[in-house]
């Protein structure tokens, strides 16, 4: 028991001997995913002491997870520690509970005290003749404490005990995750004047209030949806304001496959300012073929419905394309002859190359769609048959084909159609009806059913 104790004491020695350095980034990457998240890699230059140590690295990430840190030197890391409690208001004036603290007023006014309590923007205070001052607010009032109390830093920081092999400088190479980074692709889309191709452009909005700021990185972006196991939420500061960097050069990101996602990587440093937006030119197209389409979804067996437009279009290279799509809002426009207008938006999935895409734009004004059922007639207990007529109504000023998509479920045959139709599920068909310029078609069709 006595050589344990003189071992723990010498310990104890030693630590308290050494100093904590800090050092700047010599090399960043940073690889953010849709989902919430980012991954630092940071190689920083060290003057490290053979034997035990202790290192501060700070500027790392507020939001970190500090069970994903992965440091790499020459040598052992003994214990870390991860100190994310930083200075405000609040916290100083928790900190200085039972001490003396001092208001002064906008007229001068001198108020000193022990501070008994502080919630909120109300405080209380033991005068030091014993009375008592209650202030339901303190926004008039700067308030002057002696110093910054322990405990309370100015940055985010990781400590390390580490025990190097050499002394000397030495590249050490820290990774770890950090929630507050996410990224998503943005798509503007323009038509031509009779609907029938497209110009798009893409961007990339990389949102990063992780707490820290990331200068000259190595940026790359991972589209995909990577399984993750949900985590309590971390400690986060104050609420966060937005900047916006757009930069309009084109061909800035190389794309490639990476195990099942696609990774893409910006071919210049950027600097990835804390509580930011910032936005990237991804990839323009021109001259996309596309197809308009009016769809009118049944609503049931008697009632008038939107009939919806909707673009479609092929993810090819012969379209012009051909390239992966991340996931994303497509804002679309159109020119009225005097100015580009916006005219609908829609999300995509991630698309990979040579799939097609629809986007719905809105509903039709001038295209209406009224359905009601005609006829239901059992014919025996296991069999019956019901008659529906969808009256299609054109008050446009060109012809239009109107499709029409009507759910059957089960077990089910279509006995008489005026209209071409197409089997698309195995509970689903879709009819296509000519409807000429300003005048109504009716789509009237007879179904079967066998229990």
């Amino acid at each position: 028991m006595r050589k344990i104790i003189l071992f723990t004491a010498s310990l104890f020695l030693l630590f308290n001997n050494v100093s904590g350095q800090e050092a700047a980034s010599k090399e960043l990457a940073v690889t953010v995913y849709n989902s919430n998240l980012g991954v630092i890699k940071d190689t920083r230059t060290l003057n490290l002491t053979k034997g035990i140590s202790t290192i501060q690295i700070t500027d790392v990430a507020q939001l970190i997870d500090p069970t994903s840190v992965h440091i790499k030197l020459n040598g052992s890391v003994l214990e870390q520690n991860y100190q994310y409690d930083l200075v405000s208001l609040s916290k100083i004036l928790q900190k200085y509970t039972d001490k003396t603290v001092s208001l002064i007023g906008k007229n001068n006014e001198f108020i000193e005290g022990t501070l008994l309590s502080s919630i909120g923007n109300q405080i209380v205070l033991r005068k030091n003749d014993g009375g008592l001052i209650m202030l339901p607010g303190i926004t008039d009032f700067r308030i002057s404490v002696d110093e910054l109390p322990d405990g309370l830093i100015t940055k985010p920081t990781l400590i390390w005990t580490v025990d190097a092999n050499n002394s000397g400088t030495s590249d050490v190479e820290i990774s770890y995750q950090t929630g507050g980074m996410s990224w998503h692709a943005e798509y503007v889309a323009v038509l031509n004047q009779d609907d029938t191709n497209m110009d798009l452009n893409s961007w990339v909005s990389i949102e990063n209030n992780s707490g820290t700021t990331y200068n000259n990185a190595k940026l790359k972006l991972v589209a995909g949806d990577v399984n993750r196991i949900a985590q309590p939420p971390k400690y986060r500061g104050d609420d966060v304001f937005y900047a916006v960097e757009k930069s309009a050069a084109q061909d800035q990101f190389t794309e490639k496959e990476f195990f099942e996602y696609h990774i893409y990587n910006l071919e210049r440093p950027a600097t990835i300012s804390n509580n930011e937006i910032k936005q990237i030119s991804l990839f323009e197209s021109e001259n996309i073929s596309v197809n308009k389409k009016y769809l009118y979804r049944s609503l049931g067996y008697g009632s008038n419905g939107k009939v919806s437009v909707f673009v479609e279009f092929k993810n090819s290279e012969d379209n012009n394309l051909g390239v992966p799509m991340p996931k994303g809002k497509v804002r679309v426009y159109k020119s009225d002859g005097d100015a580009v207008e916006f005219i609908g938006e829609d999300l995509i999935d991630h698309t990979p190359r040579n799939e097609d895409l629809k986007l719905k734009i809105g509903d039709a004004f001038d295209v209406l769609a009224e359905e009601i059922q005609t006829e239901h007639k059992k014919i025996t207990d296991r069999v019956y048959e019901n008659e529906f007529k969808i009256t299609l109504k054109n008050r446009k000023k060109t012809d239009i084909n109107v499709y029409v998509e009507k759910y059957l479920g089960y077990n089910w045959e279509i006995l008489s159609t005026n209209q071409d139709y197409e089997k698309k599920k195995v509970d689903q068909v879709e009819f296509k009806v000519p409807v000429k310029a300003d005048s109504e078609t009716e789509l009237i069709f007879r179904v079967r059913y066998t229990n």
